[in-house]
């Protein structure tokens, strides 16, 4: 059967290769610590749950507005408004399935053909394909370690063309951990200034969970003459343990918010008309289970950056959010376990797999290979597990 051109340009999703193949050891019997794991390790709160089983009760199960009910976008406002200090109206929301789903209704609304889309490396590992979806493409800018994979202004500043439509951020980072300062986007924005055909994207799926009193900001609250070039994606999923309820939201100019929906309209119709009202509920609720769920994360943060600082010949910058770290792994790089030899991040991740039963992703799928990801979003008895493993599995390579 013809597959489309299309479809021969996307690469499958590495993080999900990963829980495969870890889910076939598990099948065999073997007890294998996941680092590759994407979500927090909490339950949902049970207030979310709750509402979400009196809107069942309700029989509000039918189609919604495909852009989302406007209860759910009045609590997106509100929640921006309070926490970026900046005013939206409905016409400039856009619920979707997941933070996901966002950008791809996005980068398929405003990119064409030889339009270019700068993506910092290391960068979430969907991004270039979404944006070769959309016909565009992706021009990667290497961030080095130095720069604690940031992106500078002049990195920027050079990597702008007369094709460049958009640039991606997303702080807190996936996979680094690491997130950008306000004085840090000033910095950016004062390039962008400069060039009125280039719409940013601020993917801040992981705002909430912040850690060591780093500073809450993204490019639109830092310099508001780019406000309506800045486009916000954000999302229930990390911040409150609803990765599968698959709500995401999408804020920016009312145009471009209605192309998106109209995509949106021609592809899934409305998000999950439970799974909104649920929504709702973790918007309007209380908060204190996120404080909680960021205390937990902010322990293990520090247990983790202790156990890697053991670690012979690995360096890792300091992760400020999200719940991942991203260390340089490269010194094990040309060693051998008998006849198996590491020359990059893919070859380690196999051999942790195989001969650890640990599953970590390769820093080759976040345009990276000197690292590789760990996730700690796992309670500490297996982050203490899963460092032993780790410890004594690169020690056995010589």
């Amino acid at each position: 059967m013809k597959l489309s051109q299309r479809v021969s340009q996307v690469q499958p999703s590495a993080t999900l290769s990963i829980n495969a193949k870890a889910k076939a050891l598990r099948a065999q019997g073997k007890k294998v610590i996941s680092f590759g794991v994407g979500e927090p390790d909490f339950d949902t709160p049970h207030h979310i749950g709750q509402a979400a089983i009196q809107a069942v009760q309700r029989g509000q199960t039918r189609y919604t507005a495909v852009q989302g009910i406007p209860e759910l976008k009045e609590a997106i406002i509100d929640v921006v408004r309070a926490d970026y200090g900046l005013d939206y109206s409905p016409e400039e929301v856009l619920v979707s399935c997941g933070g996901k789903h966002s950008l791809y209704n996005l980068f398929q609304a405003v990119l064409d053909p030889g339009d270019q889309v700068i993506i910092p490396a290391p960068y979430w590992v969907s991004y270039p394909d979404m944006v070769r979806l959309a016909g565009a493409e992706p021009v990667i800018v290497d961030c080095p370690m130095s720069t604690s994979f940031k992106l500078e202004p002049q990195a920027l500043r050079e990597a702008i063309t007369e094709r460049t439509r958009m640039l991606i951020l997303n702080s807190p980072s996936n996979p680094t951990g690491v997130h950008y300062t306000p004085e840090e986007l000033r910095g950016l924005a004062q390039v962008l200034l400069d060039h009125e055909q280039v719409v940013i994207v601020s993917d801040d799926i992981y705002y909430r969970l912040l850690y060591k009193g780093a500073q809450w900001a993204n490019m639109a609250m830092v310099e508001p003459r780019l406000k309506d070039r800045t486009f916000i994606v954000n999302g229930v999923s990390k911040t409150y343990a609803m990765t599968g309820w698959r709500i995401g939201y999408l804020l920016g100019d009312a145009d471009v918010i209605k192309a998106a929906g109209k995509i949106q309209s021609q592809s899934t119709s409305n998000p999950c008309s439970v799974a909104q009202w649920a929504a709702v509920a973790a918007l309007r609720g209380s908060q204190e289970d996120v404080q909680t769920m960021r205390q937990a994360f902010a322990r293990r943060r520090e247990y983790v950056m202790e156990r890697l600082g053991r670690l012979p010949g690995v360096t890792c910058p300091d992760p400020n959010g999200a719940f991942y770290v991203f260390p340089n792994v490269s010194a094990y790089y040309g060693k051998k376990a008998g006849e198996r030899s590491i020359q990059g991040s893919l070859d380690l991740s196999d051999y942790l797999m195989e001969e650890a039963h640990l599953a970590v992703v390769p820093g080759a799928a976040f345009g990276e290979d000197r690292c590789i990801r760990l996730s700690f979003a796992l309670s500490m008895e297996e982050l203490e597990e899963g460092f032993d493993r780790l410890e004594k599995a690169l020690g056995r390579l010589s």
